[in-house]
């Protein structure tokens, strides 16, 4: 509606050869500040502009132009306004789809702007007669006699989700439905045990390949390692460590609440007397203190991998120190070995130089140098091999292998050692 307006406000300002009459601008000026909204300020300074003596219409194209910069500017900023699509689930079963507007939907519930900005990963908080959940991609506000989730179409999964386990667990089907509780019961029990549930099922994903590339890296029977099983190991180390940041700030969250006694009190909307009922309250600690146990079962289960996966990195670490402390005895040997000839090496030399001797014209004294030289570099190198074996001595059961097996020992609790007979 404001382009037409402007373009016809622009034509009547050029439609005099001789320039704009007084009477003409007037009437443009009229068009340009109609709008829905009434005239915004430029629009006004604009007016006062041209009706100065001083200035008249010889500065109008420059404030014409700051007028529709303003305008564009103000419908700029009104179009970037979000949006949530709302799913909406009565106590009664009832589901309704809209969408709405941050600031419309600020009225309707009576809460603050900042309240909808779901800044952290994991929050519950209360507001208003209000829960608002943020559990990563869902997040929902409760009230006590329905539900809203806003953008539910973000998450993977969530959907299908909310179609086949939610609405039949906010009906009473849930792990409280031997007790008459509130609408507001029944939606922080589907959502929490949906958070729950993911993360369980990611850990029970993960364990099962954890323990696969462990197997393979400190097999004991094997004496070198595979670096795809490492890679293997190292991506499936960070799923874990991802796993168990969400685990820590879930656990977190509800830690949070279970401290404060008043914010207990604040997430039991239902009011009985003004205040809320102790027994909502107390069933709300046991609630919460439920799924923080489930938390903590699987916080202790991923720490016991990450204690396995640090244990493997020891043994990897050992290993390695194990190899290269063979090649560089290998190397001293070979050294050892290298310094045996050259010392009787030297004898061949002492012939080699121009000097006369008597044994040059006896056949038989190139073989008895000869084998003086290698009989004398072999009985040199075998002294000092046993001199480095006696400061060297490896002990009967190396420390890196008794480390492999103690950690495949903790990953295979279940395997039985060996009996006397089988060996």
């Amino acid at each position: 509606m404001l382009r037409p307006v402007v373009y016809l406000g622009c034509r009547l300002l050029t439609w005099s050869p001789r320039g704009p009459s007084r009477a003409v601008v007037y009437l443009a000026c009229r068009l340009l500040t109609w709008s829905l909204r009434g005239p915004s300020r430029a629009q006004l300074g604009f007016l006062q502009t041209f009706q100065h003596p001083l200035i008249g219409a010889k500065n109008l194209p420059t404030q014409l132009a700051r007028v529709l910069s303003a305008d564009s500017s103000q419908v700029t900023l009104a179009g970037v306004a979000p949006v949530f699509s709302v799913m909406k689930i009565a106590s009664n079963g009832h589901v309704s789809y809209y969408e709405r507007n941050k600031s419309e939907l600020c009225q309707e519930l009576g809460l603050q702007p900042r309240d909808l900005r779901f800044q952290h990963l994991f929050s519950i908080i209360s507001r208003n007669n209000c829960v608002l959940m943020r559990m990563e991609h869902l997040k929902a506000i409760l009230s006590s006699d329905h539900l809203l989730l806003l953008d539910f179409r973000a998450g993977p999964g969530i959907e299908a989700w909310l179609r086949g386990e939610l609405i039949p667990q906010l009906l009473g089907q849930g792990q409280l439905a031997t007790y008459s509780l509130p609408f507001e019961f029944w939606a922080l029990e589907a959502i929490l045990q949906h958070k729950i549930g993911e993360l369980q099922r990611t850990l029970s994903d993960l364990e099962p390949s954890v323990l696969h590339t462990l197997e393979g890296v400190l097999n004991p029977q094997l004496l070198s390692l595979d670096r795809s099983q490492l890679h293997a190991l190292l991506q499936t180390s960070r799923s874990l460590s991802e796993l168990e940041t969400d685990v820590r700030v879930f656990r977190e969250s509800l830690l949070n609440i279970l401290d404060e006694e008043e914010l207990i009190s604040d997430l039991c909307l239902t009011r009985s007397g003004g205040k809320p009922a102790v027994t909502h309250a107390e069933e709300m600690e046991l609630l919460l203190d439920s799924y923080l146990r489930q938390a903590d079962e699987a916080a202790n289960s991923i720490r016991g991998l990450k204690e396995l996966i640090d244990d493997s990195e020891s043994v990897v670490f050992l290993n390695l120190d194990s190899h290269r402390n063979v090649m560089m005895r290998l190397s001293l040997q070979l050294a050892m070995g290298t310094f045996s000839l050259t010392l009787f090496g030297l004898v061949g030399v002492a012939f080699g130089m121009n000097l006369q001797s008597n044994l040059e014209e006896d056949p038989r004294s190139f073989w008895f140098v000869t084998g003086l030289m290698f009989m004398g570099s072999g009985l040199m190198w075998r002294h000092l091999l046993s001199f480095l074996g006696r400061h060297l001595v490896p002990s009967a059961h190396p420390p890196v292998f008794d480390c492999i097996s103690r950690c495949y020992s903790r990953m295979m609790p279940t395997s039985r050692p060996p009996s006397a007979n089988s060996v």
